[in-house]
């Protein structure tokens, strides 16, 4: 069931460009230890699974690079991670230093759906931009940055990710002193 944050009628404005690009600075450090820990556990489960010896052979000529599981593992990992906080409060742990919140136009929270259209978008022009760079080289930046930008600045309130999960990042106001 989805968690009312204010009323229907009650319109926040929306998030800066500035404020999502803090957030998103915040959440990608946040990201990089989630990445982390999981890999570690992802690596102590195939060692254990396979055999530690074994598994040290196949590290040791190279076989373990480019694992399409660990790789299906870290992606599903940061999606339960994000999808977690956006339905249930809305918010990251950068959103909320920054105070942002994302909810559907009518003040609820987002589904498990929306979150998935919303990673799933800015995972797929991620990827892009990354490939583009790998085959293309340096000069790809010229048009992968630009599209990153271009996925989150908001244009009239709304980014490409808004948009796809037709959800929307607020401004939240500071909390009033007692």
């Amino acid at each position: 069931m989805p968690r009312r944050f204010h009323d229907a009628e009650e319109l926040l404005p929306p998030a800066t460009a500035l404020k999502r690009a803090l957030a998103i600075i915040y959440d990608g450090l946040i990201s990089i230890a989630v990445l982390l820990v999981a890999t570690w556990a992802y690596t102590m489960v195939a060692g254990w699974i396979t055999g530690w010896d074994t598994y040290e052979q196949m590290a040791e000529a190279g076989k373990l690079s480019g694992d399409p599981g660990l790789t299906f593992v870290l992606f599903l990992v940061l999606y339960i991670f994000f999808a977690y906080f956006w339905t249930r409060a809305g918010q990251t742990l950068g959103m909320q230093v920054w105070r942002v919140r994302i909810e559907n136009l009518d003040g609820t929270s987002v589904s498990w759906t929306q979150s998935l259209l919303r990673y799933g978008t800015a995972s797929a022009v991620v990827f892009l931009a990354m490939l583009g760079g790998h085959y293309l080289g340096a000069i790809t930046l010229l048009l992968t940055v630009p599209a990153i930008i271009a996925l989150f600045y908001p244009i009239n309130g709304l980014s490409i990710t808004d948009r796809v999960s037709n959800s929307v990042v607020v401004a939240l106001a500071k909390p009033t002193k007692k």
